[in-house]
């Protein structure tokens, strides 16, 4: 860098605890909602704030937040050596002048000062010893020569490179980008594989002992977007522009269908529960049962069987009734709450869903994929826990959501601009991660055709989100389309009573924006077995059938209503009865009688001491067609209702650290001024001569005798109370600790800074 003595101020800046001190009220409360882990538990001063606020474990947090530019700034100003004496704005406008225009750098010098990372002014500007460790790059990057790397140059000469070359750059793009090679000594043979790589461009060269994969290389070696990472201006993103109106219709219709389908694995979930695993989660055969009952993908179900986890629709635990095969172990089934959602509204049904995995701690995604054993990862499984996901989300959908309606962008071009944004962060949003957060948004229908939907937004915003998408959905309708094939056509979401019905008498085959169902002899004896008649489906297809309704079905619905119900079978503990007396002997020669231990006590009436279920289940097995009835005569629906488990408790989702209110700071201010006023000494520690030091004086001193190899004296009270005077050699300042060998015990020692009272240089 250029010699910036000039631009370096000579007087000393006050130090953090006294800059603090001089700021406003309205200035204080700003810094300590942006930064809330600064007031838990409440400081009792002024100077504890600032003790904390030079906490590495509090900078690198507050870091987080912070995008590009303000991290380069940072940068420049541990370069300049700010921690020790203070950088002018002249010296930062000196290194980025062509790179970020003046007044962008103001911008994050006052995000970094209102954050109290940077303190001072233009004339000097300071920060604490901890805060080049928040760049998540090398420290002097920024002053690096600009390099001519394209993604073409870096392609071509990828595929030049032999197999050891190639395994050296992929080691260093999965873990660290700085390697340590005794190879890259000067005068090292051009043959070895760093030399070649050096030769490349593929390796930057920082000493005789290290080596630096480019930024850009990592980005194509793991298949990211290439973008310029030395650029302090945030990318711009191409989109692509639909009419909201086409946008929240094809929400709509993701919707429809995520209901459809998670109706059907509630069903095969009550039908038969799926045993968990040991460690809890749902194994890939239980997964494969049902894809095989609901006719859909492994991934899809995977997806699903999360939402409805998420949303407390199904958990594991010990179901009832009991499972047949039961060994002791948990089950994944519905719980009691699937009855209220199954009798939901459509779009009701779409917000328990939505808003549960806006918030659920776990990443589906990642199913299917290996964990660091090699094993996949099984759905409901706790290697799919991922505590920051629910911010990742909204991070990724308020990208999405500034775009404006209707404007769609590729995740690789939100991937780019999210890693600028938050760079330290950037392994969290890369093409892959992005790109699987969109496909689920997708299938939720709160984005669609790549732009964010009006129930998407309004449930990412705290809107009535759950009005949106009932508006967004087509009106329901009152009809449905019979064929003489025996299919019916419902061009549109039906009205819920005749949707009941609709499935009652008929099964589906297809669905999407209209569904077709298929009507056969079983699906009719379905609806007679819950009690309908022949009349009353006859009145159902012709009230609600805008075509004709076939000859072929009219003939269908009497012929099975002819033959049903002739045999009746009742509670006995069962009975079986029936008007026709040679059907009943035959039944009673059949090897269905066997099985139920039936026995005669009319030529029209037989007992039976099996349940009526499955009495009714081993005659219609055995191709018999009868009707259960209760004690007057009349049909009953005697259909499974599945099993049940109570839900467990969730455990607790990721939550952003809680942000007092402004009373309650405006509060805490008050009471660290009175604090200090009642001190009076500002938080400053007593030299061996007993004048006053500032913390931040203090740190230097020790800092200086760390560098220098001298001793020092410090007074030092410990956790008990006890005062004591040592001497020690300082070996590292850092996180609110001083590291020092202690020559009266031999070894190494950890002191707290704010406990040492007293600090002098030994001569």
């Amino acid at each position: 860098m250029t010699d910036t003595t000039a631009h370096r101020h000579t007087d000393t800046p006050p130090d953090l605890p006294r800059w603090i001190a001089a700021r406003s009220d309205a200035e204080l409360i700003r810094a300590m909602s942006l930064r809330p882990d600064l007031t838990a538990p409440p400081p009792a001063s002024l100077a504890v704030l600032a003790g904390r606020a030079e906490q590495r474990r509090s900078i690198l947090h507050t870091a987080d937040t912070l995008d590009t530019l303000a991290l380069t700034v940072l940068e420049i100003l541990a370069i300049e050596e700010a921690y020790e004496r203070p950088v002018t704005r002249a010296a930062l406008l000196a290194v980025v002048a062509k790179r970020a225009p003046a007044k962008s750098v103001d911008k994050a010098l006052s995000q970094l000062r209102e954050r109290l990372l940077v303190w001072g002014d233009a004339a000097g500007f300071r920060i604490s010893a901890a805060a080049a460790d928040a760049v998540p790059w090398r420290i002097g990057r920024a002053l690096d020569p600009v390099d001519n790397l394209t993604e073409a140059h870096i392609t071509a000469a990828l595929a030049e490179l032999g197999d050891g070359e190639r395994g050296l750059l992929d080691t260093l793009a999965r873990s660290s980008p700085t390697g340590r090679t005794r190879d890259a000594a000067p005068g090292t043979p051009p043959d070895r594989p760093v030399q070649k790589l050096l030769a490349a461009g593929l390796l930057i060269w920082l000493d005789e002992q290290t080596v630096e994969l480019p930024v850009q290389v990592g980005q194509i070696l793991r298949g990211e977007p290439m973008s310029d990472p030395r650029s302090l201006a945030e990318p711009k993103l191409d989109t692509n522009t639909y009419s909201l109106a086409d946008v929240d219709a094809a929400a709509a219709g993701e919707a429809l269908e995520l209901g459809r389908h998670c109706v059907a694995v509630i069903e095969a979930l009550s039908a038969s529960p799926a045993p968990a695993l040991k460690a809890g989660g749902l194994g890939v055969r239980e997964l494969r049962k049902i894809t095989k009952a609901t006719g859909l993908d492994d991934d899809r179900v995977s997806v699903l069987v999360e939402l409805l986890a998420a949303a407390h629709l199904i958990s594991s635990g010990t179901p009832d009734p009991v499972p047949a095969s039961d060994n002791g172990d948990d089950y994944w089934a519905p719980t009691p709450a699937v009855e209220a959602w199954l009798t939901a509204a459509p779009a009701a049904r779409w917000h328990t869903l939505a808003s549960a995995w806006l918030e659920v701690p776990r990443a589906p995604w990642v199913i299917g994929m290996r964990d660091p054993n090699d094993k996949p990862i099984a759905a409901l499984s706790e290697e799919v826990r991922s505590p920051a996901a629910p911010r990742d989300r909204r991070m990724i959908l308020e990208l999405l959501a500034e775009l404006g309606s209707g404007h769609a962008a590729q995740p690789a071009d939100l991937a780019r601009t999210l890693a600028w944004r938050r760079p330290r962060w950037s392994g969290r949003f890369g093409v892959t991660p992005v790109g699987h957060v969109l496909a689920e948004a997708t299938a939720l229908g709160i984005v669609a055709r790549g732009a964010i939907s009006t129930p998407g937004r309004s449930l990412l915003h705290d809107g009535n989100a759950e009005a949106d998408m009932r508006a967004a959905l087509p009106e329901p309708i009152d009809y449905v389309l019979v064929q003489a094939d025996l299919t019916l056509v419902a061009p549109g979401p039906l009205e819920p009573d005749l949707q009941d019905r609709i499935e009652l008498v008929a099964d589906v085959e297809s669905a999407g924006a209209a569904t077709m169902y298929r009507i056969s002899d079983t699906s009719l004896r379905r609806a007679l077995d819950v009690g309908l008649t022949a009349s009353e489906l006859h009145t159902l297809f012709a009230t609600h059938s805008r075509t004709p309704v076939p000859q072929a079905l009219t003939y269908l619905i009497d012929d099975v209503a002819r033959r049903h119900g002739r045999l009746r079978a009742g509670v006995a503990a069962s009975f079986v009865r029936c008007e026709d007396p040679a059907l009943l002997a035959e039944v009673m020669a059949s090897p269905a009688a066997e099985s139920l231990a039936l026995r005669a006590l009319a030529p029209t009436v037989a007992i039976s001491q099996a349940p009526l279920a499955e009495v009714l289940t081993v005659l219609s097995g055995a191709g018999f067609a009868p009707a259960g009835e209760d004690s007057s005569g009349t049909i009953v629906d005697l259909r499974a209702r599945g099993s049940r488990v109570s839900a467990r408790r969730p455990r607790q989702a990721f939550r952003t650290p809680a942000v007092p209110t402004e009373e309650q700071l405006g509060s805490l201010v008050r009471g660290m001024r009175a604090a200090d006023r009642a001190a009076g000494n500002g938080g400053a520690v007593v030299r061996a001569d007993g004048s006053r030091a500032s913390s931040t004086a203090t740190m230097t001193l020790l800092q200086t005798a760390a560098k220098v190899k001298r001793s020092v004296s410090i007074g030092y009270v410990d956790a008990q109370g006890v005062a004591t005077h040592r001497i020690v050699d300082p070996i590292s300042i850092g996180g609110g600790q001083l590291d020092a060998f202690d020559p009266a015990t031999g070894g190494v020692r950890r002191f707290t800074l704010h406990r040492i009272t007293s600090v002098a240089l030994v001569e």
